[in-house]
């Protein structure tokens, strides 16, 4: 034997390995547990939270009172801790899905005799031999084939197309071989990829499955060098793509530092130049007690800044997008990143792939015609009573595939499978013949032919079978109408003949996923955008998107273009960027287009999602707002993504959508009603501080009130479930502030009331009434109790309903009402000295409750009006 015929040397197969490396994917790198815990300190109001907290330290040095700030440290542990700790477990869950193994073995020509080595020993230069069934272990070169057939919907999405090798090189042709391994580094790139084909017919391409046929190759590139490496790389390269709430929360942080900051400078100006005017001190040469007045403002203006802080804002985000992550969970959508799940509300464009995402990946037989008298449809009387002619017709497909109907040719397995819901025992039919040839199918003859005795079964491309077949002119017309309607909605199709007998024509594709003409229905209804990008024919990408409703023509046209993989990639930016927003299908896509197109629609603002399940979907996925990536796609694209769709169902897609849309109103709400809050304590201490009125609330009493604004709050209204109500909406700007015009007008209307009746109420208990423990305890339960029924008021903003509506299914929102006022009464009635409280009879309470409900029926009248004329 000729040592060029022999493969791969032991000493050749270490030189290979030390130059090229290990046929290994590099995993991504994963933080360390503090780097993803300090992440969570990036969150603009933490960072506020931070400063506040160093700030009240200082002060409390000086006054000895520690109890507000140890209120903020804790607020700030509590906001990072517990985003940290659900997106750690959901990376825990994320890993059982993504275990990827690098031991399966391959059939590799070393030493002159044929090996069975481990995937991650595959070098560059190996010869390895590929069967049906088998998964391509690296990128190479075909020197021999026969009827090979590959699966390469995991890098191009085209889950069937043929490899020939190029008849130039051959397997006992070292040159040649050589040349194959330097001209495949640039392969990608390659002249000969014809215009309706991702990657050249002669290229293998790691993680590509061959579905039938066998052929042998010469590995080019192993580990990171292969395509899908280059892919992976790309897949989880930083992209700094910051999300929509990310940049909200920042103008948020913006807006309250600055109000703040000008408020307490106001403040602290105004009091110590008033001071300076009437105070006689300040003609004096009492320096100390000059300093300690100025003192007094400057820690009266600190307070303004920490009190306008909402300090319970990040607990109250995190807090809602923990509870979404494990509630999307329930609903088969795995969040790996916390910030995700609301992004998701935000999305303006869908860009999915095809196969996997909207079809099922799976070939099946969409129709069958059986030519007797005439041409007719498959139907139960056939299957119950078969006629001689469908009891050959199974014969002819059981003898005429060599697949099985769960392994192998897609194709024949679909067949397979239709047997077997016709009740045919297929293999038992094998088993009762004696094959005597058999002539396999390849890409020059087009057809399969099964001898045995007389008779030849023959299958194969209809053109072709149908000329040797006796059939009439009307016959003849019959067929050729039908197949032009199945093969001008994108199906495969086969005849299928004995001798010169046409049995049967049939119809293949790989059908649409049931829910997903609904769930795009759904996504356009709610203003987002969905196109397809795949790496399938422009025939099957324009069919599938007419099924599933993102095009109603197959034509192209302005108003609904399409376009190629290789057309995209030959237009400038200026260019491609004229045509993205119209654009509804891309086909022949590779993943650099994919990723292109994302980074394109980003540039014009839009907010968008990437779905899919193969390796060449990862660029993309890793590059758009969010990443969907699907429960049985590849580890790759899992990894790039930030939520994994469990069930692979485009439904669940909406419902993050519908989840993200409902958990951003419900910030919004949290915002609405602890910025009252604030706004109302801020004016008390300011103007309390103008007239030297002081603000009737103990530090403890403080500390109550927070808590209800914070975690009682947080958990009140991060715990509301979603509303359909969100999919009737626009998606918002990516730009907008996070508090609306109405919102602010509310905060603003609200506290301006809540401040009016507790500074009247204060004024009165103080300056004509005289103050009392009693007086003291009923101005404290009113300023709690009109904050607990404007949690109704949150509850609603934002809904065209009433503040009862569907109250009962808001366990979680109940629940808190009940604890906070099951613990003012606690508080008033056992809080003594501590609370500063004295109990109150049931009277006084009653009088409390309906006394300040009109913070709600106003509220419900307001509703009511604007729904009205709205």
């Amino acid at each position: 034997m000729k040592a060029e015929q022999q493969g791969l040397t032991q000493e050749a197969v270490l030189k290979s390995r030390q130059e090229h490396g290990e046929n290994v994917l590099t995993p991504p790198q994963r933080q360390s547990m503090w780097c993803l815990y300090l992440e969570k300190f990036d969150d603009p109001m933490v960072r506020i939270l931070l400063v506040a907290a160093i700030i009240s330290l200082m002060l409390s040095f000086v006054s000895n009172d520690f109890l507000e700030s140890i209120g903020i440290i804790v607020a700030i542990f509590l906001a990072t801790t517990v985003g940290f700790y659900f997106e750690r477990d959901a990376a825990r869950k994320f890993d059982v899905l993504t275990q990827m193994g690098e031991e399966q073995p391959v059939k590799v020509l070393r030493d002159g005799r044929v090996q069975e080595i481990a995937r991650r020993e595959v070098v560059v230069g190996d010869i390895v031999l590929l069967d049906t069934g088998d998964e391509v272990p690296a990128d190479g070169k075909l020197i021999e084939s026969s009827d090979l057939q590959v699966d390469e919907s995991s890098l191009t999405g085209e889950p069937m197309t043929t490899k020939c090798a190029d008849h130039s090189c051959r397997a006992n042709d070292q040159q040649a071989i050589q040349e194959s391994v330097v001209s495949a580094k640039g392969q990608r790139s390659s002249a000969n990829i014809q215009p309706e084909e991702a990657y050249p017919r002669d290229m293998l391409l790691r993680s590509s499955m061959v579905m039938g046929g066998v052929g042998r190759y010469v590995v080019t590139a192993v580990g990171d060098m292969t395509e899908i490496g280059h892919v992976a790389r790309e897949a989880t390269a930083l992209t700094a793509v910051k999300t929509p709430l990310n940049i909200q929360l920042d103008h948020l942080a913006k807006l309250i530092s600055k109000v703040g900051s000008t408020v307490a400078i106001a403040a602290f100006g105004v009091f110590l130049t008033h001071d300076i005017l009437t105070n006689a001190l300040w003609s004096t040469t009492n320096y100390v007690g000059m300093a300690e007045t100025v003192l007094k403002y400057f820690m009266m203006a600190v307070t303004l800044i920490v009190m306008a802080v909402p300090e319970g804002l990040p607990m109250a985000v995190t807090l809602a997008l923990a509870l979404n992550m494990r509630r999307m969970l329930k609903s088969n959508n795995l969040v790996r990143k916390l910030q995700a799940s609301e992004t998701m509300g935000a999305v303006t464009v869908i860009c999915t792939d095809k196969t996997g995402t909207l079809t099922e990946n799976r070939m099946t037989v969409a129709d069958v015609k059986v030519l007797g008298d005439g041409c007719w449809e498959m139907d139960d009387s056939i299957t119950q009573h078969p006629s001689p002619i469908t009891q050959h017709l199974y014969k002819a497909i059981a003898l005429n595939t060599t697949a099985t109907h769960e392994v192998g040719n897609p194709t024949e397995q679909a067949l397979l499978r239709w047997l077997q819901k016709e009740g045919v025992d297929y293999e038992q039919l094998r088993l009762s013949c004696h094959i005597d040839s058999r002539e396999p199918f390849s890409t020059e003859r087009k057809y399969m032919t099964t001898t045995i005795g007389t008779t030849n079964y023959i299958k194969g491309a209809p053109e072709i079978v149908i000329r040797g077949c006796n059939l009439d002119d009307e016959e003849r017309q019959q067929v050729e109408a039908l197949l032009h309607e199945w093969q001008s909605h994108a199906m495969r199709t086969l005849a299928i003949a004995e001798n010169s007998r046409l049995l049967a024509i049939v119809a293949i594709s790989d059908p649409l996923r049931k829910e997903v003409p609904d769930a795009i229905t759904q996504c356009q209804k709610a203003g987002i955008d969905v196109k397809i990008v795949t790496g399938d024919t422009t025939a099957t990408a324009l069919e599938i998107a007419r099924q599933a409703g993102v095009c109603s023509k197959l034509t192209t046209d302005k108003s609904q273009p399409t376009i190629t993989g290789a057309e995209f990639a030959s237009m400038s930016d200026q260019e491609a960027l004229s045509i993205v927003h119209n654009l509804k299908v891309m086909s022949r896509a590779r993943p650099s287009d994919k990723q292109r197109l994302v980074a394109l629609l980003q540039q014009q603002g839009q907010v968008v999602a990437v779905t899919g399940d193969g390796t060449n979907d990862a660029p993309a996925l890793n590059r758009a707002h969010v990443g969907l990536s699907l429960g049985s796609g590849t580890s790759v694209a899992k990894q790039a993504s930030d939520i994994t769709l469990i069930d692979d169902s485009f439904r669940s897609i909406v419902h993050a959508v519908m989840w993200g849309r409902s958990l951003y109103k419900n910030i919004q709400r949290f915002i609405f009603f602890q910025l009252t809050v604030n706004v109302t304590a801020l004016l008390l201490v300011l103007c309390g501080a103008f007239v030297g009125t002081e603000l009737p609330l103990t530090i403890t009493q403080i500390l109550w009130v927070n808590l209800i604004m914070d975690t009682f709050a947080a958990m009140a209204l991060a715990s509301l479930p979603p509303s359909r109500e969100v999919m009737a909406e626009r998606p918002r700007a990516q730009d907008s502030f996070i508090i609306s015009k109405s919102m602010m007008r509310g905060i603003c209307l609200t506290g301006g009331v809540f401040f009016l009746l507790t500074f009247s109420l204060l004024w009165y208990f103080e300056r004509i009434a005289g103050i009392d423990p009693t007086e003291l305890t009923v101005f404290f339960c009113i300023f709690v109790m009109l904050q607990w029924w404007n949690l109704f008021n949150a509850r609603a903003l934002g809904s065209h309903y009433s503040a009862f509506h569907r109250l009962w299914a808001c366990r979680g929102f109940l629940l808190v009402l009940l604890l906070i006022l099951t613990g003012q009464w606690l508080i008033v009635t056992f809080g003594g000295k501590m609370f500063r409280t004295v109990p109150l009879d049931a009277t006084t309470w009653l009088y409390i409750l309906l006394g300040t409900s009109p913070v709600l029926w106003l509220g419900e009248i307001y509703r009511k009006l604007k729904f009205k004329h709205s």
